[in-house]
């Protein structure tokens, strides 16, 4: 989930360690070295270290492991908060469950890294697509990809809309955030899951919903954590979030993606980068 109004890391600043290459990926871009990676963490680290920050996000949710000491109180049920923003990233942030296999580093900006899903497809679930689907600077979608979605909430009065600023309004500035987390796989079949139906959203019981979260896809694991997006690879990320992340994968119809970027009250075209996976003990919460 990315602050798009906070731009707190720079291309710049990543450049002179862009320069160690790696392996090139099938898609054919370069992957930066692992020493970019580990550089990155290290800055986040020492960025973080003594100023209070709370726990971070995202994580391998099949760890309950963390000590981070910042305690806040867990968001209320989702159905009891106003949706703000639908998006989604290219490859999960998070780790864990259905979606364990790693990406590879990426270009160290958050593009072409993250984990995708585990499972096998067949090759017609797998063949190509006549048409570009959300494309965006750093290339389109295509059947066999795996995306995370995050359905944002806030306690504020607000209604749904663009970025992370759409949960915010005037009269509250510091509201609970809860992210509903679901992660796809994109197939070549007209029959599975629709797209625009999962991000179907209106008014119900006085609230802001997205109407159809699954709720066949595992039990959502849960925990205190923060925004993500590559922005926050080096820097801390300072909005508290509880999050619910289900563990299994579910398969959606890649064409209908491609529609819903064509428009949608989000103005989401295409794919969000990645933040590095947060493996650093002192910014991670348990998860009891």
């Amino acid at each position: 989930m990315k602050h798009n109004t906070l731009l707190l890391l720079t291309t710049a600043m990543l450049t002179p360690l862009n320069v160690m290459a790696k392996d090139s990926n099938p898609n054919g871009h370069k992957n930066v070295s692992d020493q970019v990676i580990t550089q990155q963490r290290q800055k986040l680290a020492q960025n973080t270290v003594g100023e209070g920050f709370g726990p971070q996000s995202p994580r391998n949710i099949d760890s309950t492991k963390g000590v981070n000491e910042v305690i806040f109180s867990a968001a209320p049920p989702y159905n009891k908060m106003n949706l703000c923003n639908i998006h989604f990233h290219k490859n999960a942030e998070h780790a864990g469950g259905q979606f364990s296999k790693y990406a590879g580093n990426g270009d160290g900006l958050g593009n072409f890294t993250g984990y995708q899903y585990s499972g096998r497809l067949t090759e017609a679930e797998l063949a190509p697509i006549d048409h570009k689907i959300c494309p965006g600077r750093h290339g389109s979608l295509y059947a066999g990809d795996t995306i995370e979605v995050h359905y944002a909430y806030s306690s504020a009065q607000i209604k749904p809309g663009p970025s992370l600023s759409a949960c915010f309004n005037e009269s509250i500035k510091n509201p609970q955030l809860r992210v509903e987390t679901q992660v796809y796989v994109l197939v070549n079949n007209s029959n599975a899951l629709d797209f625009r139906k999962l991000t179907r959203h209106g008014y119900k019981d006085s609230f802001y919903q997205a109407l159809n979260i699954p709720d066949n896809s595992g039990t959502p694991v849960q925990y205190a954590g923060s925004t993500t997006g590559p922005d926050y690879n080096v820097f801390g990320s300072p909005f508290q979030a509880t999050w619910s992340v289900r563990p299994e994968v579910l398969k959606v119809n890649l064409d209908t993606v491609g529609k819903w970027c064509e428009g949608n009250v989000f103005n989401e075209k295409h794919a969000h980068g990645v933040r590095n996976l947060i493996t650093n003990l002192n910014l991670l919460s348990t998860i009891k």
